[in-house]
């Protein structure tokens, strides 16, 4: 008989970005949530570097936003500077980045779940998996067990477990226990998760030194300041009106690439001490010089990491290289000669599960109840894991609740490219999201994100009265600008005809019909992406109609493709690792043909009839 024994709806092992958001989102939809972290000085802590948003990235945190979540309204509470990436191209390259205060950032949300009914926020070690057979190797989560021998029980428990499984962080030749500076690992869930049938492989990333403001030299650095008129990140949020701090550019020179060459035979990752892969889209100082071996510089950000620390973040220089190099290293950069290193760069190993054994509202197919989210998946970024976790806490409660759960197509969110990606292809690197990775992003800009998820989400229970409101507001206002554009006229022709007009911007309306001076401007924007680019958006639309096609072609679950006598051999053994739902997730499995999909088409057809 264990020591305690509590009983919850969900509990999630990790309150990291994945996490809060699973556990907040389990909680609006009604579920009591166990959220159980090894430290409750460390909730949404910054393990790296200390911004929110970026390519593709802000799109993710602006959807996290449009479905109830937590990190945009953390972001504009916290951050010192906002920037809007890519304004030169179109608008579906148009993505938010934001600096945080990074103390200030993680006491934040941690200020949010600890206001969040339903949610018990508790400092636990987590060591076993509770969970009961159900016959043919599979089985139901029943709950967890922590150190000292208490279990807290529950049908659905979510593992947002980071970098903290077996993990084992290297510097040089030096190698400690640890999936963060200053914390140490776990071991028993990897255990009891290959006891339960799982497949575990390795993953590494690297984090760069931090430095003390106070011994840069900034007159030899380029200033990189913030936008002049912030954008929020919440569609809750009027305004941001903060005092934006500077980051500040420097670079790497010849004389940095030959201190590195030479040291090569000391760092883990060319002498074999680290045998796992890292993300190839940010690599390591050491990376960029042998593999960009004619550049002659690389791009240093110097970061700062909030209003009231002297810390900054060298973005740029990720490395596991001896603190000794390190050391000689900075004395060769521009204005960094005389810098102080606060805490060495490192890399870290660690165990995650590939993404193929989950299916897309991501409950495991080896266990029923239990969710991953974040870099258990083989994913990198806080925005990605928040965006897993928020999915996964919604799930957890909706299946509690009986009902259907949700699932993101990928011509409706960033977040439904990266669920889809991470179960039908897999990884084989830290998966970051990019823009070159959706489709249909001219339909998935960050400025459209609540209208294209808040009435889900609505729908769904994730979404509170204010939120919908508000979004009700904003609506409303879209359709009276739109009906204003076609009623008024210049030179006898509606504005929106001029307004199509590559020339034409929304001062040159504000001039014509003095009516429009008093938009809001979310709403000016939303109504200038509807109309300038409405033919575009119409031939994507007309794309994902074709592609639900296949969409619609339900596969069941349980369906034996050894009996599929005519798909090839590959293909029967790639399609019942993946088991697609459906002949559109079939398609984007990596080695399927389209002469396999007809094949299977066929049959599928034939099952049916048979049914």
């Amino acid at each position: 008989m264990p020591a305690s024994q509590y009983q919850y709806d969900c509990i999630v092992v990790g309150a990291g970005h994945a996490g809060t958001e699973a556990a907040a989102a389990a909680a609006r939809l009604g579920a009591q949530v166990a959220l159980l972290t090894v430290n409750l000085d460390t909730v949404a802590q910054m393990s790296c570097n200390p911004a929110i948003g970026g390519v593709a990235k802000g799109q993710i945190v602006r959807e996290i936003d449009a479905l109830g979540g937590l990190m945009a309204l953390a972001i504009d509470a916290t951050g010192i500077q906002f920037r809007m990436l890519n304004r030169s191209k179109g608008p579906a390259m148009h993505s938010p980045r934001a600096q945080a205060d990074k103390k200030a950032y993680q006491q934040h949300v941690k200020h949010l779940i600890e206001q969040q009914p339903r949610i018990a926020l508790r400092q636990e070690v987590v060591e076993d998996l509770l969970a009961e057979p159900l016959g043919e190797g599979r089985w139901r989560i029943a709950g967890v067990r922590v150190r000292g021998g208490a279990e807290y029980q529950a049908p659905a428990v979510i593992l947002t477990t980071g970098t903290f499984l077996q993990a084992l962080m290297h510097t040089g030749e030096t190698q400690t226990p640890g999936g963060r500076a200053g914390e140490g690992t776990t071991t028993g869930i990897s255990a009891a998760l290959r006891r339960l049938g799982f497949r575990l492989e390795r993953f590494k990333t690297g984090t760069p030194p931090r430095i003390n403001g106070r011994t840069i030299d900034f007159s030899r650095l380029e200033i990189q300041p913030g936008d002049e008129h912030p954008q929020p990140f919440s569609f809750l949020t009027e305004k941001l009106d903060v005092e934006q701090l500077p980051c500040w550019i420097t670079y790497t020179n010849p004389q940095v690439h030959e201190l590195i060459r030479a040291n090569l035979h000391r760092a883990p990752m060319y002498t074999g001490q680290i045998a796992s892969r890292g993300p190839r889209y940010c690599p390591s100082i050491e990376d960029k010089v042998v593999r960009f071996a004619d550049k002659p510089r690389h791009h240093l950000f110097l970061e700062p990491e909030g209003r009231h620390t002297l810390e900054y973040y060298v973005n740029g220089v990720s490395t596991s290289l001896p603190r000794d190099v390190q050391d000689e290293l900075f004395r060769l950069i521009p204005g960094l000669e005389n810098a102080q290193i606060m805490r060495y760069g490192y890399a870290v190993e660690y165990d995650y599960a590939p993404p193929e054994q989950l299916w897309p509202h991501l409950e495991t197919k080896h266990v029923e109840g239990l969710y991953f989210a974040g870099q258990i998946n083989g994913t990198t970024g806080y925005e990605e894991a928040a965006a897993q976790g928020l999915v996964a806490g919604a799930n957890a409660a909706l299946k509690l609740q009986g009902r259907d759960p949700l699932v993101l197509r990928r011509d409706q969110a960033y977040i439904g490219v990266l669920i889809d990606d991470l179960v039908t292809r897999g990884v084989d690197e830290p998966y970051r999201m990019f823009t070159s990775r959706a489709e249909y992003r001219l339909l998935l800009r960050q400025d459209n994100a609540d209208r294209r998820l808040t009435p889900l989400g609505r729908k769904l229970g994730l979404v509170d009265d204010h939120r919908w409101a508000r979004f009700e507001q904003k609506q409303a206002a879209i359709q009276a600008t739109l009906e204003l554009l076609q009623t008024q006229r210049r030179q006898g022709r509606p504005l929106a005809y001029w307004l199509k007009r590559h020339d034409t911007t929304w001062g040159d309306l504000q001039r014509w019909c003095p009516q429009l001076a008093q938009t809001p401007p979310d709403v000016a924007l939303q109504v200038t992406c509807d109309i300038k680019y409405e033919g575009y958006l119409a031939r994507q639309e007309s794309q994902v109609h074709r592609q639900r096609r296949l969409l619609n072609m339900r596969i069941p679950r349980e369906l034996d493709y050894s009996r599929i006598g005519q798909l090839r051999i590959e293909a029967r053994e790639k399609l019942a690792r993946v088991r697609p739902l459906n002949l559109d997730q079939a398609s984007r499995i990596s080695g399927i043909t389209p002469a396999d999909l007809a094949v299977l088409a066929v049959y599928l057809q034939s099952f049916q009839r048979q049914a």
